[in-house]
Parts: C-alpha cells; structure tokens; sequence
C-alpha cells in the first residue's frame, strides 16, 4: 500500500533538486543578478529560475493546486535583459536521469512559459485545500555573501503542513558533523562531500539524503533532534539568523545565559538551521523579534522546516508557545517569533526566552 503524500514527497524531492542544480550554478557567478525587491529585500536571477522550475514540476503533476511563490515576474516582463538572463539560465537546467526529468515534465519550453510559471506563485493561501509553499532561495542574503542557503518547499493540506523538502547546497552531507561557529560564514561550498536533502511527510519522520543531480538514487537516513533534558540544556547549540535585522542577537545571548548555554551562538541564514538541529548537528533554534522592527513572518520562510523539525522529535512554537499556524494566508500574522527545540527542552526555552522578552518590555 502506498504512503500518504509518497507522490507528492517523491515530486517534491525531485523539483527541489532540480532547482539546486540552477542555484549552485549561479552560486559561483561573481555576478548574480542582484534587484531590490519593494520590501528593500534582494532577489537574484537565481530565485527567479528556481521559482519557475519548481513550479513548472508542480503544475504538471498537480495541476489543480495552489502555489504561494515568494516571486513574481512583473520586473521580468519590463526587464528584457534581465528576462533573457534567467531564460538561459533555465533552458539549459534538467536532472541528469531522463526518467527523473520526465517525472518533472522536462525543460521549461519557452520564455512565455517560465513568466507563467513565476507568476503561478501568487496563490493566496489559508486554511482550505492543498497549498504549495516555496521560497527558491531562502536566505538570499547569504546566497549572496557565499553563505549557507536553502531551496525550500511544502505542501501544506487545510492549513496543516502535509510534507517538506528543503535543498541545502552548502551544508555537509554527513548528519553526524556538527555546527560550529563558521557554518553560516562566507566561504561556504557545495564541493564534494556537500549538499544534503532534508525531507518529511507529517506522522512519517524526517529524513536526509545527499543531493545529485539525477534520480533519487541514495535511501533515505532517518533523522532525529538530540534528546535533551533540562538537566543537560546548557550543553545545548543555539542557531539564529546570521543577520541581526531578522533576529536579535542580544536577546538570544541573554536567553543563554539565563540556560547557562556557554557556547556561542551559529548564525546562519535559511531554512538550513530547521535542518541541521533536526538531525543533531545544532540543538536549538530562535528568531526573536526585533525591538522597532514590525515584520510578519512568511510560510513559505518556515513551512518545510517546521514540519522538519517536529518529525525529527522537536517541537516549534512562536514566543507565546503558540503552534506556527499556515492557514491564515501568506503570513504567520498568526505568531510572533519561532522557538524550535527538542521536546525535553522545549518548555525550559520557552520559559527563558518568554522572561527576556517581558524585561525588554518592562525596560521601555
């Protein structure tokens, strides 16, 4: 009997896949096509090609589905060049197996096509049907800087998140090695021995394998947080985001301190913390608002690595201990904040992170 969601986690693997192969490629251009966005936010052509590519895979399996894109093509209609950049781009992207690719409809056709593509992101989400979430480059930031990234994509089925996939180029293939301080700095690579896909379907667990670049040739590795009690919380990895505009620093380090955690803090950026502390590699991760910064947080920036992370054995919730709630649109404006940890530790963060934040209210 089969799985529910294999096809959907099968397609999703492959199309995620795909897209990295589009996302190393430009990785390595000194160039890589860098606009501002409205929200002052950079996007490259790479977020654009990937965008197309997964959402082309999607269409032609699931084509009565809907489809919440962080992009959409309206500078690429006025843009020729740059149009045409990201069409060379695409042309030339397909898996290495011809039966993979089939799977995922094969090439974009045409120009006319990858516009249509890009712009079948603008679904609008809730809590009714069956929504894709897809962030084609997450952490464009540090995309940019030679950082760590993520492709990431969910299906998330009456506002409950069903299946995740996230593609994390630069991060180790082996789930043993664990996170130091300089995982998320510039100078990472997608090189040999890198590039790992983090997977789950809701009450299956969490897996890991290597990304390729043709059909899913390598079993998935069972995946699992670190058991910890509040006995031993202080041995504990803390991750946050590498840029201090997305999470405060400063009250990460005091929420340490108040769980006598003495290791520093891994800042990197995406999706790729969701992964790494699902399978061990960190223990704890934090996004924490920022005083005199009003920001309401994406699915499709935690949708995959949520589900993630609970399969693995953790739980996410926001600062006030609330579940991350997809169902509400193409926001989070639902929650503040993410607190993810192991289910042991969970409460013991929580309730730090819940007394920082009272003492910064309190010291207005």
């Amino acid at each position: 009997m089969t799985s529910p969601y294999a096809r959907e986690l099968y397609v999703a693997e492959l199309a995620v896949q795909r897209a990295t192969l589009l996302t190393k490629a430009v990785f390595h251009e000194k160039a890589k096509g860098t606009l501002s966005k409205d929200d002052k936010s950079p996007v490259t052509v790479a977020d654009f090609g990937a965008q197309a590519l997964i959402i082309a895979a999607i269409r032609k399996n699931f084509p009565d589905d809907e489809i919440v894109g962080e992009e959409e093509a309206s500078t690429l209609r006025e843009n020729d060049d740059l149009r045409s950049q990201i069409w060379n781009l695409v042309k030339g992207v397909r898996l290495d197996d011809a039966g993979a690719e089939e799977v995922l409809g094969g090439p974009v056709e045409d120009e006319g096509q990858l516009l249509e593509a890009i712009d079948a992101g603008n679904g609008v989400g809730g809590a009714r049907g069956r929504i894709w979430a897809l962030d084609p480059v997450d952490g464009t930031k540090g995309f940019l800087r030679g950082g760590q990234y993520a492709v990431c994509l969910a299906l998330i089925v009456d506002g409950n998140v069903q299946v995740g996939v996230l593609g994390c180029p630069n991060l180790p293939v082996d789930d043993s090695a664990p996170l130091s301080v300089d995982s998320g700095m510039t100078g990472q690579t997608d090189g040999e021995g890198r590039g790992v896909l983090f997977s789950a379907v809701s009450g299956q667990g969490a897996a890991s394998r290597p990304l390729g670049r043709g059909a899913l040739g390598h079993p998935h590795k069972s995946i699992a947080m670190r058991t910890l009690s509040e006995a031993d919380i202080s041995a504990a990895t803390f991750c946050e985001s590498f840029e201090a505009g997305h999470s405060s620093h400063s009250d990460t380090a005091a929420i340490a301190a108040r769980l006598t955690i003495s290791r520093p803090s891994v800042r990197m950026d995406s999706q790729a913390k969701y992964g790494s502390i699902a399978r061990a590699a960190g223990d704890v991760f934090l996004r924490l608002p920022v005083r005199g910064r009003a920001y309401v947080e994406k699915i499709w920036d935690h949708a995959a690595g949520d589900l993630i992370v609970r399969e693995a054995g953790g739980v996410v919730s926001d600062v006030t201990g609330k579940p991350l709630d997809f169902g509400l649109g193409r926001t989070l404006k639902g929650n503040t904040g993410v607190v993810a940890a192991p289910r042991g530790v969970h409460a013991k963060v929580l309730e730090a992170v819940r007394a920082v934040l009272a003492e910064n209210e309190g010291g207005k």
